[in-house]
């Protein structure tokens, strides 16, 4: 279900992504109702006929992949005509978690993982640049490469089932630095700019624990959940506050609610990952607790922004 969220999520950045890359206009309004219908279709489907639920979701892939194809074709955008690949390798990793789960959802997240590297690489910094004043958040393209490269070296481990302790260990080392070029202490004032800083610091942490997990040294679902719970779900309320904000012409800061949502995600990722070690015989109250801040703070966005995001742009304009 998380699997399938987060390539929910993928998907609407990536529509929304392609528009600021292109300027060509992404599919209308009746062709984003169907994207998101077979989205939906899957996950009912889900509990009820997994032939069924594998259908909707690689049909789902299949006019995602086309929503954001068609734009980048047309302009010749070829530095990002790669995300059309990912869209459909995802799609493949879904199908092949109906299949295989265990396999089907390890490289499924590895690909979720890539493309969180990719898009946080080029935002996270330029945000960053852009909203404090000589916050000197920079990239170095060695770095870069390196970094990105460890994941899909992972990936391809991954699918070819063979350890990737080592791997997974130097790359928590090489994306912690990554992190750290891109001034994270400057943000600390600014939480529509934290969360997402904070956010990307649990993908440290999961390849740190896939490493150390492979090892033996701890439980390996732990770095799964810092992977879903702490990564996907920061950097996603992370960003969709900030898209809603931005595509509403609202400012882009934030206030009690959405901080409060911060936290609660947070706390539910540090609940998770490391509350089961802390307390191994209370695992159940974890997942329930971890469960329960989590959703509300998802809660919480539901609340505070469906006013937003149903009434017109405050600059008339439309969007």
């Amino acid at each position: 279900m998380l699997f399938g969220f987060a390539f929910a999520v993928i998907g609407g950045f990536l529509l929304t992504a392609v528009r600021a890359w292109t300027g060509l206009s992404t599919p209308s309004g009746a062709s984003l109702a169907l994207i998101a219908g077979l989205w939906i279709a899957g996950r009912v489907l889900a509990p009820i006929s997994w032939q069924g639920a594998a259908a909707a979701d690689a049909a789902f892939a299949l006019a995602l992949a086309w929503g954001i194809g068609k734009p980048l074709v047309a302009s010749g955008n070829r530095r990002n005509w790669f995300f059309i690949v990912l869209v459909l390798a995802l799609g493949a990793a879904g199908l092949l978690f109906e299949i295989i789960p265990r396999t089907g959802l390890t490289l499924g997240l590895d690909l979720v993982l890539f493309v969180i590297a990719v898009m946080a690489g080029r935002v996270v910094p330029s945000f960053t640049n852009n909203a404090i004043g000589g916050a000197g958040a920079r990239r170095s393209r060695a770095l870069e490469y390196a970094a990105l490269i460890s994941i899909l070296l992972i990936l391809g481990l991954d699918a070819l089932q063979l350890p990737v302790a080592a791997v997974a260990l130097v790359a928590a080392l090489l994306h912690a630095v990554r992190l750290a070029l891109w001034s994270p202490w400057a943000t600390r004032r600014r939480p529509i700019l934290w969360i997402l800083h904070v956010s990307y610091a649990w993908v440290v942490v999961h390849l740190a624990l896939r490493g150390l997990g492979e090892l033996g040294i701890v439980a390996p679902q732990l770095a799964t959940h810092a992977l879903t719970v702490g990564a996907i779900g920061g950097l996603t309320l992370g960003m969709m506050t900030r898209t809603a904000r931005g595509h509403t012409a609202r400012p882009l800061k934030v206030g009690a609610w959405e901080i409060a949502a911060y936290v609660l995600v947070q706390v539910a990722a540090l609940v998770r990952v490391f509350m089961p070690v802390v307390l191994p015989d209370g695992y159940a109250v974890t997942v329930v607790v971890s469960a329960a801040l989590w959703g509300a703070a998802f809660a919480i966005f539901t609340v505070a922004y469906y006013p937003i995001l149903t009434r017109a742009r405050l600059d008339g304009q439309p969007g």
